[in-house]
């Protein structure tokens, strides 16, 4: 999809960090990038709202000058200030966008950290990749100084190996030149206490043949495919959720997918998606399916 990069900015730190990431993937992939802000209150007879909305397209101009001095021709900037409810407009901007980019402010270690209520519900709704690019008091990203070069991890889920997912993925670690670790997780079933400790042992590697096999045989194609791309894949015996979080240590995009619900009720980011985008300190990417 050749979409602009939107960026989803408000002024605060954690959102001048997504425009940051934002214009970085937009000169990777030579693509326009969008600045959305959304303004929630639709009246402008409310007392302060006049000034508030003059502050806040201040900002927003002053952000899009400051980006379009770093952005080459091909990766132009937009900008637009909209009233809407965020959510709403965000999802809407994301219809046409190759990557929606959402910030985060960075909380306590044990914390992991904040996903307020409007990126949750951009999660839930849109169609497109959404990146959350986390982000402490002073705007800047927190991931390690050497994200840059650091690996792309893709959490897969074997169960679901979607094309998109496993794309974004491939093409993120090539427009990066970085390794794309692909990692795996899965957990043998539970054995019976009258089960021999040498049949146990024999059963999961048994168990573990055939996981790294079903892994192989998924990615084969798409090593085939994007030969440029150093692929190093991981089978990792733990919780789906805790594996990927862990695995994203140091990397420089976590990329996990998220299973698209029609459905009102029940969760609609899943369990992986939700403990990476609480827990991991690398910008994270989740990709919708089908």
């Amino acid at each position: 999809m050749n979409g602009p990069i939107v960026v989803g900015f408000d002024g605060s730190p954690e959102s001048v960090a997504a425009a940051a990431w934002g214009a970085r993937e937009a000169l990777l992939r030579g693509l326009p990038l969008e600045l959305v802000q959304a303004w929630p209150w639709p009246r402008t007879d409310v007392l302060g709202s006049d000034d508030a909305i003059s502050w806040s397209r201040k900002k927003l101009a002053a952000k899009e000058t400051e980006l379009r001095a770093v952005l080459t021709a091909g990766a132009g900037i937009t900008s637009a200030h909209v009233h809407q409810d965020p959510a709403e407009a965000l999802e809407a901007a994301g219809r046409n966008a190759t990557v929606l980019v959402l910030g985060s402010r960075g909380l306590s270690t044990v914390r992991g950290f904040l996903v307020g209520s409007v990126s949750q519900e951009v999660l839930r709704r849109a169609r497109c990749p959404v990146v959350l690019v986390r982000a402490e008091e002073d705007g800047e990203a927190t991931a390690p100084p050497d994200a840059a070069d650091g690996d792309v991890v893709l959490g897969l889920d074997l169960k679901h190996p979607c094309d998109d997912v496993i794309a974004f993925a491939f093409e993120a670690a090539g427009l990066r030149s970085a390794h794309l670790r692909v990692v795996h997780t899965w957990v043998p079933p539970i054995s019976s206490e009258y089960t021999a400790l040498a049949a146990v042992g024999s059963m999961y590697g048994e168990l573990a043949a055939v996981e790294q096999r079903r892994l192989t045989d998924t990615l084969a194609p798409w090593r085939s495919r994007c030969a440029q791309v150093t692929v190093n894949a991981t089978l990792v015996r733990d919780n789906a959720a805790a594996g990927v979080v862990e695995a994203s240590a140091g990397a420089a995009l976590l990329v996990v997918g998220r299973r698209i619900r029609r459905s009102p009720i029940g969760a609609h980011i899943g369990p992986v998606a939700h403990a990476a985008i609480h827990h991991v300190k690398c910008p994270v990417a989740v990709v919708p399916y089908d």
